[in-house]
């Protein structure tokens, strides 16, 4: 995909300060900052390969519809562009089963705060090799460069997807069950995503005394916590809140507690930020450290 314009757009430091816009549904640009759109569009799927080539500003839920025609999906939330969801790097409800968001992306070709066209990765997992910059770029709101077009991984879609729920413990629940791809509980009741061949779904929710239903609960989105299982045995008592069992994220009603940060890992990431972008030009003002 030629990201050429893309480039030219985005300009060298010069051009001054410089956001990137998507859908908006994942915070959108930085006010008031001259704003560019990545490419949109996917220029090949290789179903073989349980592969895919796409502009960053693609839609998810277009490239989804299309990766379904040849019986694959994309292990990425469904709001918003494909650059927004790795940018963010917020994985959906289904991370216990398919892996962080991080795990998605096989290849970057990104635009960087020079205006200069990098590219990071390779189309497979072997031809990978030294620094991981694409994980680098996973989660960093755009603050070390502009995605433009991904190679990214796809997966089987399931015979079955099914969600049940149970009055059940999460933790016993979870311990009966083999490789749920979501295990979800908001104090009271435990819903579970199985997916797979439909007679070991149907054997696996007899194990666990499970009850189909007709999805997920309502995920609150102010707060998105990260406790480790003790911090979540301690939300028992309280409302407001859909923990995902064995990810250690939590959706609550209230924002999130402050994190403390160590001075050396604010250091480091400062460090990042200076050599990616030393001017402070893309997407000034987000901080690496946020979310």
């Amino acid at each position: 995909m030629d990201l050429s314009g893309f480039a030219a757009d985005v300009g060298n430091a010069s051009a001054g300060p410089v956001t990137i816009a998507g859908t908006s549904s994942r915070g959108g640009a930085v006010d008031g900052v001259r704003a560019v759109v990545a490419p949109e569009g996917i220029e090949w799927i290789q179903a073989d390969e349980m592969t895919v080539s796409c502009g960053a500003a693609t839609k998810v839920v277009d490239l989804d519809a299309a990766l379904g025609e040849v019986g694959q999906r994309i292990a990425l939330p469904l709001s918003g562009t494909v650059g927004g969801a790795l940018a963010v790097g917020h994985s959906d409800v289904r991370r216990l089963g398919y892996g962080p968001v991080r795990d998605v992306l096989l290849q970057a070709n990104y635009v960087s705060a020079a205006g200069d066209v990098v590219k990071a990765g390779g189309p497979t997992v072997k031809n990978v090799s030294g620094f991981d910059l694409c994980r680098l770029l996973v989660g960093s709101a755009g603050t070390l460069g502009f995605l433009g077009a991904v190679i990214l991984r796809t997966r089987p879609l399931p015979q079955v997807s099914q969600w049940f729920s149970t009055a059940t413990d999460p933790w016993a629940t979870f311990a009966v069950l083999y490789r749920p791809v979501s295990v979800l509980w908001d104090g009271t009741t435990t819903w579970a995503l199985l997916e797979g061949h439909a007679d070991d779904v149907r054997e696996q929710a007899v194990l666990a005394s499970l009850t189909e239903a007709e999805g997920p609960p309502p995920l609150p989105t102010t707060g998105r916590w990260s406790l480790p299982p003790a911090g979540l045995t301690a939300l028992a008592a309280t409302t407001g809140f859909v923990a995902e069992i064995g990810v250690g994220v939590v959706h609550h009603t209230q924002p999130a507690p402050q994190r403390s940060l160590s001075a050396p890992l604010v250091a480091l990431h400062q460090r990042l930020k200076t050599e990616f972008d030393p001017f402070g030009r893309l997407n000034p003002g987000v901080d690496l450290l946020d979310g």
